[in-house]
């Protein structure tokens, strides 16, 4: 079995809206920042900008024909700093977790997209802290790292070059 990186299309948008929530659901167990919508379900404000802004790339990751996550690049354009890329948020169904597809998918992008990267993760966040780190320490990535409060969360940031 094998993984891929799709970009999502607008007219996907609902499923990656669908995921979103899910992923939102997970985070709000780091952070008081994310609330329950009226709906039951959780928001990501933003996801209409993702087809609006050149530089905001979301895919979904497919394991065969099924999707099991998505993961949100952002590059240039939007980027303006010295950073090539950055992995906003990364997100794979429960039933697929602790199986290596989350690797294998960031593995697959860090071959297609060369250049500096950057993650940022929520303190509090420890399973994406600890994926983040052994999959460095795998793929004998040097990064550097550094604590940075934002939007009044304590967060991690890890900076390095593939």
């Amino acid at each position: 079995m094998s993984i891929t990186l799709t970009k999502v299309k607008e007219s996907q948008k609902h499923i990656l809206r669908n995921l979103y929530s899910l992923y939102l659901h997970d985070l709000s167990a780091f952070t008081a920042k994310l609330e329950i919508g009226e709906d039951g379900s959780f928001h990501y404000e933003s996801l209409e900008r993702f087809w609006e802004i050149d530089g905001i790339s979301p895919y979904f990751i497919k394991l065969e024909t099924d999707i099991i996550g998505f993961l949100l690049l952002l590059e240039r354009p939007f980027l303006k700093k010295e950073n090539d890329f950055g992995v906003n948020d990364l997100f794979i169904l429960n039933q697929f977790k602790g199986k290596g597809w989350g690797r294998e998918a960031v593995n697959l992008l860090f071959e297609q997209r060369k250049g500096k990267y950057f993650v940022i993760e929520l303190e509090e966040n420890r399973p994406a802290v600890s994926f983040w780190k052994k999959l460095y320490a795998e793929a004998g990535i040097e990064y550097q790292e550094r604590q940075k409060v934002m939007d009044e969360e304590p967060c991690l940031i890890q900076t390095f070059t593939v």
